[in-house]
This record gives C-alpha cells, structure tokens and sequence, in this order.
C-alpha cells in the first residue's frame, strides 16, 4: 500500500541566495492527483453543503466529524485486507513516536469507531450521523477520480429494518435530484453470514473453470476473496462477472424477505432503479443490501441507462462491523456520494443545457464608493452600518479613482451606488446613484438608511410589475 516517507527531498529543493531569503529551487506545484478548488467552483461547493445540511435536519441526522488520521489496523480489519483500498490504495505511515497510522481512505469505520469508543449504543436508537469532508486514497488520477476527493456519508447504526435502507436511498435520491440530476439506483443483496458461503462455494466453481481468462490481480483473489471478482473493474473479466452466477439465487429466506421489502420501499417512493445481481461493492464489511447511485444519460422519461461513467456514490448494509470493532452487535447500514463527481455531473449538464444550475451569488444592492483618506475612512465605517442595516453592501477601499469604483459597481450589478467625497462630508451630505438610469440626487446623510429603503423598495415594485 503506499507510504508516506519521511524524505530530503524537500530540502534539497530550498536554496538561500545571499540576501539571506530562502527560496524554492522551482516552482511548486500541485501534488499530482490533488485538485485546488477555486473561487468560481466555490459556489457549487456550498450549494451543496446548504443542501446535506437541510436533508440533515430534515430527517434529523446529526453530523459528525471523525479525525483524517486513524489507526492503520481499523481499516485493515474493517475493510478487509484483500480489498483494492488497502492492497493498494491506503496512505499509511509510521509516526514519531511509532504508531502505524493511515490517511481517512472512508468514513464508516471511523464512525463505527466513534459510536463505539463514545458509548453510542446507550442513546436512544438507531443513531443517524452524516459527515462531509475528504477521503485519500492513491488511486490512478483521471477525471472524477482524485486522490483526495470529498464525500458526503449518511449513517444509520442501531436498526436493521428494511425500510433504513429505503430511506437511505431516498436520502442520496434526494440530493441528486436537488442538483438537477436525474439518477438510477442499482440494487443488489450479497446476503449473510449464513448464506454467503454457499455462494462463495458456486462462485469458486464457477470461476476455476475460467481462470485462464482471468487479471492476475483475480487469480490472486479467487485464492482469497472470490466475492472481489465481481468488484474487478478489468475489461476482460468484465465479460466473466455478467455471467457468474447471481447471489440472489443463494439467498436464505430472512435475507430474501429483507431485500423484497427493500425494493418494496423504493417502489412505494417512486424511485427508478435496476436490480444488478453481480453488485457486491468493494469492502468486505457490506452485508445484505448493497446500492450504487448512477446518472441517467439525459433527463428523458424513457432514458433507463446509466451515463458512461463511474458511479456518483453507494453504499449498504453492514450489520457485522459494529461487532467484529469489538462492541455489541449492532445492525447498522449507510452510503457516500463523491461531490467532485457530482460536481462534475452538474457542470456537464450546464454545458449540454446553456443553463446555469446553481443559485448564483446575490448582487449586492449597494456599492459604496468614496474619494478622499478621510471619506474613504467615513466610507468604511458607513459600510458597516449598511451592514447591520441589513443591506446586501460592495465596495472596494483600495480603489482611489471614482471612475475605477463605477466600473466595478457596474460590474457586480448593484442597484445604487452612494457616493461620499471631502465636499460630502464637510456638508453632511451623501450621493445616490442610480446605476441602471445614472440620475443621481444629494441628500442629507442623516436620512440615508430610510431613503434606500424606499428606492430599493421601489426598484422592485417596478421589477414585479415588469414581470
């Protein structure tokens, strides 16, 4: 698995020149499979966190926030040792004072942690947690696929009805559905610990006849953990996995019973979905219900087929986790959705559309401009009275030209621009600019608040009767 190492690296790469002043001997760069986020994307960012925090409260959820770095032996117990994510993909290094420690490759072992390191089995149940914040995993960097991307996890632990899982599929339906994306849930069971052997047996069988076809990364797992194969992601045994056979034939009766109540649910909620009999997910704690959320190709009514692109998010249950971290056993059951691949999503769906899909950011009604030290400090103090006002307020002190600070006022489309020079502020005086006709009136600055009030007013009762 990769490795953090201490290094020199970063030191050889510092020169001191003489003036005493170290400096980098090229110019750093983003580490690769790493992604800045910039102001512009910004606004998509926060629509989405506006969104998570509302179906937080709506279904009272309460979040949770587990530490980046853990204890390298929770994953490896809780994912399992054959799975991709700890083979191959896990940060894992040696501390100071030598504990072996890992970077947050997933959210639910940590927060299986908490609920048992806190004593969460004593509230009252189930516990509902979601948490929002960034995984790292040392994937192949390629478009939607980073590594460190963000996530958005919703927890239910303590309750192992069917109709959890229907309302955690709701949970991420209702997300993408907010993000104007029309999605697809793909369902499966993978069973339990009664029923799953004697599949795991069928699989082996069915699988040896083929080995000879088979990634050498699978002939190692049909020796380990067959159920792997059918997570392989290599496009000749992609053509294996569609005829292995089903789990669902395998199923004893509780855990067929569950996963009919599972579709019932989402039936009953109207949400569009395909039963996938080879989805098992990719960590070897899931048990019973397994979902993956796809996008749908186009927003057509008649459009039944995922877009060409890896899956938005999923998840499942995983009854056994709680148990096997050392508590009680606990039935439990959650799901991740990746936002950059869903921002991603959004801005292709801007693009094939020509229409924005996320709120923009409110133009400010005011923008205050000044000419002179001493209007420009009066000017900053007024701003902040505007502030508390309530007023929605731009300006930019830095600027000295009036003209310079017209433009922008122009450029950020606010309504009324005020205007305080030396001759202002000798009078007690104030300019109101009207941006849209440019007529421009001096008032006493003691009556400014109710005098904006009553032209903002005014701009939109015109804007009203327009529309």
């Amino acid at each position: 698995m990769p490795r953090i190492k201490k290094t020199e690296e970063a030191t050889k790469q510092i020169e001191k020149p003489s003036s005493g002043i170290a400096r980098l001997s090229k110019q750093p760069q983003l580490v690769k499979g790493m992604k800045d986020v910039l102001p512009h994307d910004q606004l998509y960012w926060d629509h989405i966190r506006s969104i998570v925090a509302k179906i937080g409260d709506d279904y009272r959820f309460a979040r949770i926030d587990t530490p980046i770095v853990e204890h390298l032996n929770l994953y490896t117990a809780g994912l399992g040792k054959q799975t991709d994510i700890v083979e191959k993909e896990m940060y894992s290094f040696t501390d100071q004072g030598g504990d072996t420690l890992a970077l947050r490759p997933e959210f639910t072992a940590g927060i299986a942690r908490a609920y048992i390191e806190h004593g969460m089995v004593s509230l009252p149940q189930p516990v509902k947690l979601y948490a929002f914040g960034p995984l790292f995993r040392h994937e192949k960097p390629q478009e939607g696929r980073l590594r460190q991307h963000t996530q958005w996890n919703c927890e239910v632990i303590g309750e192992g009805k069917p109709v959890i899982d229907g309302q955690l599929i709701l949970l991420g339906y209702k997300l993408l559905t907010s993000l104007h994306i029309k999605p697809l849930v793909q369902v499966n069971s993978i069973g339990c610990r009664s029923c799953r052997p004697a599949y795991r047996e069928s699989l082996v069988e069915y699988y040896r006849a083929r080995r000879a076809s088979l990634c050498e990364d699978c002939k190692r797992r049909l020796n380990k953990n067959v159920l792997r194969l059918l997570d392989c992601k290599v496009e000749t045994c992609q053509g294996l996995i569609a005829k292995a056979p089903p789990i669902v034939d395998s199923l004893c009766e509780p855990c067929r019973d569950h996963f009919i109540s599972v579709l019932e649910c989402i039936d009953e909620l109207e949400i569009p979905y395909q039963p996938n009999p080879h989805l098992v997910r990719g960590l070897d704690y899931y048990s019973r219900t397994v979902f993956e959320f796809y996008a749908l190709m186009n927003t057509d009514e008649s459009d039944t087929q995922p877009a060409r692109m890896a899956a938005l998010g999923g998840g499942g249950r995983y009854d056994d986790l709680i148990e096997m971290f050392g508590g009680q056993s606990t039935p439990a059951a959650g799901f991740g959705i990746g936002i950059e691949r869903v921002i991603m999503k959004i801005k292709e769906l801007e693009r094939a559309s020509g229409t924005k899909l996320i709120p923009r950011r409110v133009n400010p009604e005011i923008f205050v401009a000044q000419l002179g030290e001493q209007p420009k400090r009066r000017a900053m103090v007024l701003y902040e009275d505007l502030l508390r006002e309530g007023f929605t307020v731009a300006a930019e002190f830095a600027k000295d030209s009036l003209k310079a600070q017209l433009e922008l006022a122009n450029k950020c489309n606010a309504a009324i621009t005020i205007i305080l020079g030396q001759k202002e502020l000798l009078d007690g005086s104030i300019i109101i600019r009207n941006m849209e006709g440019g007529e421009q009136e001096v008032i006493d600055i003691k009556k400014l608040i109710p005098t904006l009030r009553r032209k903002l007013n005014g701009a939109l009762g015109e804007q009203q009767k327009g529309g």
